[in-house]
């Protein structure tokens, strides 16, 4: 990859263009979003310590999302937001093959985390009939589970740790994934051998971080609201007057499923965004290649931060916790 052209870094350039309006949003959200998923691991985690006999399996999954979404926020975008205050980092080529190798493994467990959490809904919701309560401990199927998603994905991300280099003050990215970063971070820079190889993994990365997760979601939350849907429907039609206690679950199995569309709705919205941005500019290098990254800059975050939201309201402990906190505050603000 070339990395000694003299142009500006193209993001960067946008970003100082529409002055400091984008950095105040931008940081904004990043700490909307390391605040929001501290609390849902504080919350949903105590929940999980409290009740060790009985543990909510789809607890552990919200909190590994939740972890992934705070690790993201600290380890790649609180180091945008201070590289965009003009506080300089030094590092070297070791350093950034390094960064480069957590940012894309990171970047892309928090992909397949949030994709776990409709499949295994939609696991839970193919048995005979919703679950009435926790399992004794988190079965195999949860562990190796979450061991596939951090291992497979740190494999994936070796190349990351290999083919990157520290470039020069005016090197530019030539490449761009929506997996590592939008612009050269800390000077840190993909160093594929040939540009033929560098935009086979960018394309690679497309179809397996980006096109496929986003498929498997929709599929499987489709596939919950179908089995809801055939479910709720055959309970009422064969128990009409009888106490059946699977019929009182269905409902909340429906507001999980809606809330778990929600997240996949604002998940393909965001990063949607970020991988027509992206490539927008690896593949096509317009004019309007600079806004777009910018674009996708801030739907990078977007997701993490907002995620939160949606959680609580499908969540009662996250819910009444959420709701403690603002009567507070607006108790508050009254005597105040």
């Amino acid at each position: 990859m070339q990395l000694n052209a003299t142009e500006a870094p193209p993001a960067r350039g946008v970003w100082s263009l529409l002055s400091s309006a984008p950095l105040v949003c931008y940081v904004i959200l990043v700490l909307v979003g390391i605040l929001g998923n501290t609390v849902v691991i504080c919350v949903v985690g105590d929940d999980i310590i409290r009740k060790q006999k009985v543990r909510r399996n789809s607890d552990m999954i919200l909190v590994n999302m939740a972890f992934s979404n705070l690790t993201v926020s600290i380890v790649r975008n609180l180091l945008l937001v201070l590289t965009d205050m003009q506080i300089e980092m030094l590092t070297s080529k070791t350093w950034c093959q390094v960064l480069m190798g957590i940012w894309v493994w990171l970047r892309c467990a928090n992909v397949w985390s949030t994709f776990f959490v409709s499949a295994f809904h939609f696991q839970t919701l193919r048995r005979t009939a919703p679950p009435t309560a926790g399992v004794r401990g988190p079965p195999r199927s949860l562990i190796m589970g979450f061991g596939l998603i951090w291992t497979l994905n740190f494999i994936y991300s070796v190349p990351a740790f290999v083919f990157s280099t520290k470039g020069g003050k005016n090197a530019t990215e030539t490449l761009m994934l929506v997996s590592s970063t939008t612009r050269p971070l800390l000077g840190c820079l993909w160093d594929f051998p040939s540009v033929y190889s560098g935009l086979a993994f960018a394309t690679a990365s497309m179809v397996i971080h980006e096109i496929i997760p986003i498929v498997l979601m929709s599929v499987t939350n489709l596939g919950s609201l179908l089995t809801l849907y055939a479910h709720g429907s055959k309970l009422h039609a064969t128990n009409k007057s009888q106490q059946d206690p699977t019929m009182n679950r269905v409902p909340a199995e429906r507001r999980a499923a809606k809330v778990i569309l929600a997240l996949i709705i604002l998940f393909i919205t965001s990063w949607g965004a970020s991988v027509v941005s992206v490539n927008y500019f690896n593949y096509n290098r317009g004019p309007s290649s600079a806004y777009m990254l910018t674009v996708a800059r801030f739907s990078n975050s977007a997701f993490i931060a907002l995620s939160p939201f949606i959680l609580a309201v499908g969540h009662r402990r996250l819910r009444a916790v959420l709701t403690s906190v603002l009567t507070c505050n607006c108790t508050r603000s009254v005597k105040a």
